[in-house]
C-alpha cells in the first residue's frame, strides 16, 4: 500500500505535512532535513524542487527556490541525494515541482527514479486535470506515484467532483487565491469556503495549505480538513535560525502543541 493512502487509513486528523524547498538552504541540506522532520514528528514531507518561474509560490519560497538554484540544485542531485533516504525515513515523501522541470527530466525517467528512491507523491501546479488523464494517468499509475490536484475557493463544485474522482491519497486544498505565504487567521470568505467543500462529502481526505504559520492557523485548518500543509513559515524559520535538528523539532513542537 502507498505510505500516503497508509497515513490517511492509520489517523484522521491533525496530520501535519510540512513543505521546503530541496538544496536550501545549502544543496546539501535536503537529505538533513527530511531526516530530522520524521524525528520531529512531521506526518508527511513535501519537497519542493525549486524552478526559475514559480507562479504559485509567494516571495519567501521564490527567494528560497533561487537560492537553491544558485546553490546548483536540480533533479539529478535531488535524486541522488535521497538515494538512501528510506533506510532512515518512513513517512510519506511528495515531490512538489512545476511540469517543466519533470518534461526536461523525462516522465518516464521521473516516475522511475521517484520510485528507485521511494517518492509517494507528486503535485504539478501547472499540470491541467484533463492532461494528466489523457496523458499521464497511465504512467504514474504504473508504479503507484500519487497525483495531489489543488482546488481553491474558485474551484466550482463540478470541477471539485472530477479532482476528487482524478486523485489518489488526498486533494491539495488551497486556503486563498493568491500564491503562498503566511497569514494570521483565515477569513469569513474562507471559512465560507472549507465549510462548501465538507458538505460536499468527498471521498478523497483533504489538507489545507497556503497561510498555515502557526498552532492557532493549524488547528483551525484541522477542523475543515484531516490536517494542513505548512511551507513558508517553516522555509522562513530554516532562514533565520538554521536547519540544525534542534530548531527543526522546536518549530515542529510550536505547531504540534495540544494536539
Amino acid at each position: 500500500m502507498n505510505r500516503i493512502n497508509r497515513l490517511f487509513q492509520d489517523k484522521q486528523g491533525n496530520i501535519l505535512s510540512i513543505y521546503f524547498t530541496a538544496g536550501y538552504p545549502l544543496l546539501e541540506s535536503t537529505a538533513g532535513i527530511i531526516k530530522a522532520l520524521d524525528r520531529a514528528g512531521a506526518d508527511m514531507i513535501e519537497i519542493g524542487i525549486p524552478f526559475s518561474d514559480p507562479m504559485a509560490d509567494g516571495p519567501v519560497i521564490q527567494k528560497s527556490s533561487d537560492k537553491a538554484l544558485k546553490n546548483g540544485m536540480s533533479l539529478s542531485i535531488l535524486f541522488q541525494q535521497l538515494r538512501d533516504i528510506r533506510k532512515e525515513v518512513s513517512v510519506p515523501l511528495l515531490m512538489m515541482s512545476y511540469l517543466n522541470p519533470v518534461m526536461q527530466f523525462g516522465l518516464d525517467n521521473f516516475c522511475h527514479k521517484c520510485t528507485e528512491t521511494g517518492i509517494d507523491g507528486v503535485i504539478l501546479p501547472d499540470l491541467p486535470l484533463d492532461l494528466y488523464m489523457e496523458e499521464y494517468r497511465e504512467t504514474l499509475n504504473k508504479v503507484d506515484l500519487f497525483p495531489v490536484f489543488l482546488m481553491s475557493p474558485q474551484t466550482d463544485n463540478e470541477r471539485i467532483r472530477l479532482i476528487d474522482a482524478a486523485s489518489r491519497g488526498f486533494i491539495y486544498m488551497v486556503s486563498s487565491s493568491s500564491t503562498t505565504g503566511t497569514r494570521d487567521n483565515f477569513s469569513p470568505e474562507q471559512i465560507g469556503y472549507f465549510e462548501r467543500i465538507n458538505r460536499l462529502s468527498l471521498k478523497n481526505p483533504r489538507l489545507i495549505g497556503f497561510g498555515i504559520s502557526s498552532r492557532e492557523t493549524f488547528s483551525v485548518a484541522c477542523t475543515y480538513a484531516n490536517g494542513a500543509i505548512i511551507g513558508s513559515a517553516f522555509i522562513k524559520m530554516l532562514d533565520s535560525k538554521g536547519d540544525s535538528e534542534e530548531n527543526i523539532r522546536d518549530f515542529v513542537k510550536s505547531i504540534r502543541m495540544n494536539h
